[in-house]
C-alpha cells in the first residue's frame, strides 16, 4: 500500500498511526514546531470522520477497500454494536495478533512474518495476513525459525510485552493462545470507532 511520507501522515493524524512516529525524536520535533492552525478540513464533521477513518486505516496498514469491507461487515451484522465489532475485525487479524504478541516490533513487520510462512495458527502454517483469529486458537512461531535472531531474547522481550487481556502466553513466549474474543474498549483505541460509523453511514 502506497501511503506517502510517514512523517507528514503523523502529523496530520497524530503520532499512534505509525509505530515510526512514536520516537522522543519526533516528539520533540512536533512541540519545536510552530502551532498551525488547522482548515476547512478538519473543520467540519465530515473532515472530523475523515481523520478518524483515516487514522484507523493507517493504523492497521489496511488499504481503502480492506477497511471499507471490515466497516461494512460490522454494520451489516444485526443485534451486535458496530463500532465494537469494527474494532474486534480489526484485532482478529492475523498480522495484528502478532504485532500483539510482540514476536516484532511492527504491524509491517508482522505482515511479512506472516507472508514469509512464520507463523502456525493451531499448528498449520498460515501466510495471509487479514487472516481472522477466532478465539480458542492458538499462534505460534513456527519450530524452524525461532532459531533466528529475531527471537534472541525472547524471553526479555516477552516480559516487557503489554500483550492485550485475550492473549496468554504458551511455549515459553512462542505462543501466543487467543482465550477470547479480540477486541478493544473504545477509549483503548487511537481513534474513534463510532465516528468511523457515522463517516460509512452516509
Amino acid at each position: 500500500m502506497i501511503i506517502g511520507p510517514k512523517y507528514k501522515i503523523c502529523k496530520r493524524l497524530g503520532a499512534s498511526v505509525f509505530e515510526k512516529c512514536q520516537t522522543q525524536k519526533f516528539q520533540l520535533a512536533e512541540a519545536r514546531a510552530p502551532r498551525k492552525t488547522r482548515g476547512k478540513r478538519g473543520g467540519s464533521d465530515y473532515g472530523a470522520q475523515l481523520l478518524e477513518k483515516q487514522k484507523a486505516r493507517f493504523t492497521y496498514g489496511l488499504s481503502e477497500s480492506q477497511f471499507s469491507r471490515y466497516v461494512h461487515e460490522a454494520m451489516e451484522k444485526k443485534g451486535s454494536d458496530s463500532a465494537l465489532g469494527l474494532l474486534s475485525r480489526l484485532e482478529s487479524r492475523l498480522d495484528n495478533v502478532v504485532y500483539r504478541a510482540g514476536f516484532v516490533k511492527t504491524r509491517r513487520a508482522a505482515r511479512q512474518m506472516v507472508g514469509h510462512g512464520h507463523i502456525l495458527v493451531n499448528g498449520r502454517r498460515i501466510d495471509i495476513p487479514s487472516y481472522k483469529v477466532e478465539e480458542g486458537q492458538t499462534i505460534s512461531v513456527r519450530p524452524e525459525s525461532r532459531p533466528s535472531a529475531l527471537f534472541t531474547n525472547r524471553a526479555e522481550v516477552m516480559a516487557e510485552t503489554k500483550a492485550p487481556a485475550w492473549l496468554k502466553f504458551e511455549d515459553q513466549g512462542f505462543a501466543v493462545k487467543v482465550t477470547e474474543k479480540p477486541g478493544l474498549g473504545e477509549g483503548e483505541a487511537p481513534f474513534s470507532a463510532p465516528v468511523i460509523i457515522q463517516f460509512y453511514s452516509r
